[in-house]
């Protein structure tokens, strides 16, 4: 029951501006294409149908108006996505150059966890601050555990090869669907691979937390152990 209660509430909390989001990034962009593609052509009706996400991305920073390692991840996105649309070629290898953002930012997570430095801490921290959550200064406290910080690495790279997948599921996409199509498949895997980043992650850090509880426990029952041994 407790759990059903703070799932309500976090759908009443996030509900309205989740479906907003859904609105801009998915139907937006679909409705402008169709809208365009008969005056425009598939390459300027796609470039216009990119619009709303990007708009959507750029009034989200502003919003917030804080400069941390989410903002700078959203800004890279924004970047990215921006230059992808620079040059010429056909729609579809527009639609490919997208696709880089992906992989260029999966290819971020994946190095920061090589170079002993992982993303998901910092984005986990920024989040904690943004929030001015009570949690911050034991979770930086963490930052030197070894099993913390092999928690983090883990999560670092199941994020990063999970947006290469993604990326790699969208360009198989491009060159079997219409753009029409495109352009409602592409969101619900995208959708569908961060819904499942997010649960995944979610349940890996409740079972590592679980077993650090476990260890704590089981080291402090050692310890007592040891100091009732007679010497």
């Amino acid at each position: 029951m407790a759990i059903m209660t703070r799932a309500w509430g976090l759908i009443r909390q996030h509900g309205p501006n989740a479906a907003l989001e859904v609105v801009v990034n998915f139907l937006g962009p679909l409705l402008i294409y169709d809208y365009a593609k008969p005056h425009l052509g598939d390459v300027q009706a796609l470039i216009a149908s990119s619009a709303p996400p990007i708009l959507w991305s750029l009034i989200e920073f502003a919003r917030k108006r804080r400069v941390d390692a989410v903002s700078m991840l959203v800004l890279a996105g924004i970047a990215l996505s921006l230059l992808a649309f620079v040059g010429g070629g056909g729609a579809r290898f527009l639609q490919l150059r997208e696709k880089l953002v992906t992989v260029a930012i999966g290819l971020v997570f994946l190095g920061s966890a090589a170079i002993g430095r992982p993303l998901i801490y910092y984005l986990a921290r920024a989040g904690l601050q943004r929030r001015g959550s009570s949690e911050l200064a034991e979770f930086e406290a963490l930052h030197d555990n070894v099993y913390f910080r092999r928690t983090m690495a883990m999560m670092t790279v199941v994020w990063g090869a999970g947006l290469l997948l993604d990326a790699m599921a969208g360009v198989a996409l491009v060159f079997t669907l219409s753009i029409h199509d495109y352009l409602i498949a592409g969101p619900v895997l995208g959708y569908g691979t961060m819904g499942s980043l997010g649960l995944w992650t979610w349940w890996y850090a409740r079972r590592q937390r679980a077993k650090g509880a476990a260890r704590r426990v089981a080291d402090a029952a050692a310890a007592s152990s040891m100091a009732e041994t007679p010497s």
